[in-house]
């Protein structure tokens, strides 16, 4: 995560807090979680006695979602310490094989060829300044054969105003900005960082890894809650994409 920036490091310090308020709903919802449909079509059998990496792992719940597809273990990595640690108490409450670390990436602190899969994505490309050194970290930490897999806010959604009643694109964005000031999660402050779809396609290629699939859809995976419908998400505008490529 970039926290060079003193506003979006003290935006996540206050966002952090969420982590450990929302713990109990968190616990309640790791019960059963899963990942999405769409995900766990790509993934198959990738996940079955994996070794698994999750760079920015946040509250951990995709983390329990891998394991319960079979993962062997799953090892997250995030900056901040309350994420870390409510994941942690939760993981053990289930009886998941599932660690946590601090680390700031794209410096993760594991050893080399440490992880048959490395999974990030929803809410992680958005805070990284330099995508080369992220992707080369992540081709450092796969075994050779390994997986890296992404699912992610597609990269036109900044653009995307949330009108209910027609879609419009923001006239204070740019698809080829560098960044934004982030005003939804977690606000306050705290800039996004922007990279084209070809640029992260171009980034995965050139450190190393044969991309096996890349693909875009209409659903969003993270809604504000103080949104009901917004008409970019009627089926018509790409709102996530997964990308799965193969360290050789």
């Amino acid at each position: 995560m970039d926290v060079t920036g003193d506003e979006t490091r003290a935006a996540w310090a206050v966002a952090s807090r969420k982590y450990e308020d929302e713990y109990a709903e968190h616990l309640t919802e790791a019960r059963t979680v899963e990942l999405l449909p769409e995900e766990v079509a790509t993934l198959g059998d990738l996940v079955v006695g994996a070794d698994v990496v999750h760079p920015m792992s946040g509250h951990g719940l995709d983390d329990i979602a891998l394991a319960r597809l079979g993962a062997r273990s799953v090892h997250g990595l995030d900056y901040s310490e309350a994420a870390l640690s409510s994941a942690q108490r939760r993981a053990d409450e289930l009886g998941m094989p599932c660690r946590y670390t601090r680390a700031v990436m794209p410096e993760s602190g594991l050893d080399d060829a440490s992880a048959d899969l490395v999974y990030t994505g929803k809410g992680a490309l958005i805070w990284l300044p330099d995508l080369p050194a992220f992707f080369a970290e992540v081709h450092r930490l796969l075994r050779a054969g390994g997986w890296f897999y992404v699912y992610e806010a597609h990269p036109l959604v900044p653009l995307w105003a949330w009108d209910p009643d027609e879609i419009r694109v923001r006239p204070d964005r740019s698809y080829f900005a560098r960044s934004h000031v982030n005003d939804s999660f977690p606000a306050n402050g705290a800039v996004e960082r922007q990279h084209t779809l070809s640029e992260i396609v171009m980034a995965c290629q050139r450190a190393g890894f044969e991309i096996e699939h890349l693909d875009e859809y209409p659903e969003p995976f993270w809604r504000p809650g103080y949104l009901n419908a917004a008409a970019a998400w009627d089926g018509r505008l790409p709102n996530s994409f997964s990308l799965l490529a193969r360290r050789a």
